[in-house]
Formats: structure tokens, C-alpha cells, sequence
């Protein structure tokens, strides 16, 4: 099975939680007290593990801040 990573462009986020709507996975959580040059709260990438690069996080975020990776473990 695949397995995947995420990287959120920090400063363009604006908090709107999409991509942690959207994640069946749970993998993306928002952050407590994490906040960009803006003052958005950021989302964090948690469970690293369940990810599997689906890339419907990268699809709903509005901002186009994540980028996704996939790779197969050998």
C-alpha cells in the first residue's frame, strides 16, 4: 500500500481546515498554538503513519498550500 507526506506552505495558509475536513485518513489536525505571519492557526501533519497520498487534502485547500508525496515502502 502506498504511503504518503505532506508539506503545507506555511505562509500562505489561512486556517480554513479543509484539508482536516477532508482527510478520511486523519492525518491533518489543527494546531493549538501554531500560528503563520498572518496569524492563522496552522494545520499540523499527525499520523504520518495512516497517510496514503490520496492528495485530497492538496485538492481542497483553496490556497493551494500542500503539496503531497508518495511512495511505496520496499
Amino acid at each position: 500500500m502506498p504511503k504518503g507526506k505532506i508539506k503545507i506552505t506555511e505562509e500562505f495558509c489561512k486556517g480554513c481546515q479543509l484539508c482536516i475536513q477532508f482527510c478520511k485518513q486523519g492525518c491533518i489536525e489543527i494546531s493549538s498554538d501554531r500560528y503563520n505571519p498572518n496569524g492563522f492557526l496552522l494545520p499540523d501533519f499527525v499520523n504520518e503513519d495512516d497517510c496514503i497520498a490520496c492528495g485530497i487534502c492538496a485538492w481542497m485547500c483553496p490556497e493551494c498550500t500542500i503539496d503531497v508525496y508518495k511512495y511505496i515502502e520496499e
